[in-house]
């Protein structure tokens, strides 16, 4: 992944009438991106917040939907937290040194690859609970939820060690020291999203093929979020990947055309905001979706903001009020 740097830093590895051409293309996108990039960072942090909030205040954590929920939302909040760092660096280039160089970059890798880990066991567990649910009695332990949240982190630290290693600071910015480097960090992403996705796709086949032969009143409310989820999914980070993948032909010299280059470059453009948006549309597609996360959140607009003495109608739960899923914002 190339979060950081200025936007005409990625030429460094071109000949010089690529660099003519990107440069061409990209004197238009700075000042739109970095308010995007703050857009999305203030609407993350807004609304991972309110659901971090929610759970703690609310929620049951013994709920394994409701862990994943939690992680999800810090893997969002720390994604998000970066972004007005690449937006400065896209005014003022990399002034942070080397150290925050590889640090920052490792830490947005593990965001990234967390977020799409937790997406993916969510979908799996989901899969368990409503194709296998005899399967699913003995997910529910403490012990369960701190090896499952412990493996994903783990994983998504050793698989962004590369980014720390390879990243330099350059006078155009903070990029990776060498052309490899980057396409080898490109392929392992599309790797991942690929296998992710694959998973994803075969565990909701299933589910929406169980949920049609269920006779559940419930059934077109579950099968809409499990479609948004899906979709919403697929849309944000897809795209940028196959971009992703084609800029890695302009760097192997395979792609050498000016004009194309340059519609790779824009195209990389829109598609990388998409998919860095993506963290601020978590909130909305996994938990405001959820009735009880609107009654939970209605209870404290009226407790701080109407400054209503009384205690809401609807009490807090006790842990033990709810069964497995029951438990969850779904």
């Amino acid at each position: 992944m190339e979060p950081s740097g200025t936007p005409e830093s990625i030429t460094i590895y071109y000949d010089y009438q690529s660099l003519l051409c990107e440069t061409k293309s990209f004197t238009f996108a700075t000042f739109s991106t970095t308010i995007l990039y703050f857009l999305v960072f203030l609407l993350s942090l807004v609304g991972n917040s309110l659901v971090l909030w929610v759970l703690v205040k609310y929620e049951s954590l013994e709920s394994l939907t409701n862990v994943f929920i939690l992680n999800l939302c810090l893997s969002d909040l720390v994604f998000s937290c970066l972004l007005p760092v690449w937006a400065m660096g896209y005014h003022w280039g990399w002034v942070l040194g080397d150290f925050l160089c590889k640090l920052l970059n490792m830490i947005f890798s593990i965001s990234l690859y967390s977020s799409i880990f937790f997406l993916t066991i969510m979908t799996i567990h989901r899969y368990i609970s409503v194709v296998r649910p005899l399967s699913s009695l003995r997910v529910h332990t403490l012990q369960c939820r701190v090896l499952m949240t412990t493996s994903v982190w783990a994983t998504s630290i050793l698989s962004s060690i590369p980014d720390a290693i390879f990243h330099k600071v350059f006078p155009e910015g903070c990029h990776y020291s060498e052309n490899k480097w980057f396409l080898t960090s490109v392929y392992q992403h599309n790797i991942f999203f690929l296998l992710s996705i694959g998973i994803i796709l075969f565990c909701y086949v299933e589910i929406l093929r169980t949920l049609f032969r269920s006779r559940s009143k419930r059934r077109p409310r579950t099968v809409r979020l499990i479609f948004t989820i899906v979709v919403a999914y697929f849309l944000s980070w897809a795209p940028y990947n196959l971009v992703l993948f084609l800029q890695t032909l302009l760097k192997l010299g395979v792609i050498q055309s000016c004009e194309l280059s340059q519609q790779i470059d824009y195209a990389l453009l829109i598609c990388r905001n998409v998919a860095f948006s993506h963290c601020c549309f978590n909130p909305v597609l996994y938990v405001f979706v959820g009735v009880k996360f609107r009654r939970h959140l209605k209870s404290l607009l009226q407790h701080f903001w109407l400054c209503q003495q009384q205690a809401p109608s609807t009490p807090p739960h006790s842990a033990g009020a709810f069964n497995y899923e029951g438990a969850s914002f779904y």
